[in-house]
């Protein structure tokens, strides 16, 4: 196994069960604040549990995105190229966090520094994951640090992300969204298509009549801007709704052919916004 690369990604990047045996990748967690309380998003978070809780509560859940020192020690260890992968800049400061933990890493160790590169994933969730496969190909290719670099920043300016929210609760207690524009929507069973801008951003790209319409808009949305799609792998999140996973699973089977579907359910920050329900589509 070439041991000279790691990929640490921000937990609202889910690393599938094959990922996590890898030994290249690692996640850092998030935190997520419920009236009070604070969960920590890793591999003990109740997703089940958590959606109850945000379900209940009246303000609504916050995040704080992981601190430089965790970054700092998701650094250490044999290899000397990391690479870490991060929400977009435009949703958290984990980003920002990053960027000073690489910084400080290599001030603390100027006798040894390491290449660390930050990436901007300018999505969230399994399109964090992707761009870390996408290191992980270059890497095994046998590219140079500075060549993964600039190919993975180029394949994050060609990468799509879109979302199916089955509830827009967690919007309205954070003060995202109107209440009597989601109780709209709510009554008339619309469920929106929202989107990544190129900046990384949300905007909604459409909605659909019941999830299945939204979910089958969205497949189209997903083919429509995707070129070569047999040479991408695509990747769903779900929140706790494996069956929803698989109705979008399905079309774009039927849609399109692609190298690879990756299917899982969803982190704890990713949960917090989708909410029960939730799909999230990356390519």
């Amino acid at each position: 196994m070439n041991n000279n690369y790691k990929i640490v990604i921000d937990s609202s990047g889910e690393l599938p069960e094959e990922l996590k045996k890898d030994g290249h990748f690692s996640n850092v967690p998030l935190s997520i604040d419920i009236d009070g309380e604070t969960f920590v998003d890793d591999e003990n978070f109740d997703q089940l549990d958590f959606l109850s809780r945000v379900k209940r509560s009246l303000h609504g859940p916050k995040s704080a995105c992981p601190s430089p020192e965790s970054y700092m020690a998701a650094c250490e260890g044999e290899a000397q190229n990391v690479y870490i992968i991060t929400l977009s800049g435009e949703l958290s400061g984990s980003y920002n966090s990053a960027v000073l933990a690489a910084d400080l890493y290599n001030e603390e160790h100027e006798d040894e520094p390491k290449n660390i590169h930050v990436f901007n994933s300018k999505s969230a969730s399994i399109g964090e994951t992707l761009i870390g496969l996408k290191v992980q190909e270059f890497e095994e290719m046998g590219c140079t640090f500075e060549e993964v670099v600039e190919k993975v920043e180029k394949h994050i300016n060609t990468m799509h992300t879109f979302f199916v929210l089955d509830t827009l609760e967690t919007f309205v207690k954070t003060g995202r969204i109107n209440k009597l524009k989601a109780g709209i929507v709510s009554t008339l069973n619309i469920k929106p298509i929202m989107a990544s801008t190129d900046e990384g951003a949300i905007y909604n790209a459409g909605q659909g009549r019941g999830s299945n319409g939204a979910i089958s808009k969205m497949i189209e949305k997903v083919i429509s801007t995707t070129s070569n799609p047999e040479e991408k792998t695509i990747a769903i999140s779900h929140c706790n709704c494996p069956e929803r996973a698989d109705f979008a699973k399905k079309r774009l089977e039927k849609l399109g052919q692609f190298k690879d579907i990756i299917v899982v359910n969803m982190s704890g920050l990713s949960s917090m916004y989708a909410n029960q329900g939730g799909v999230i589509v990356a390519v």
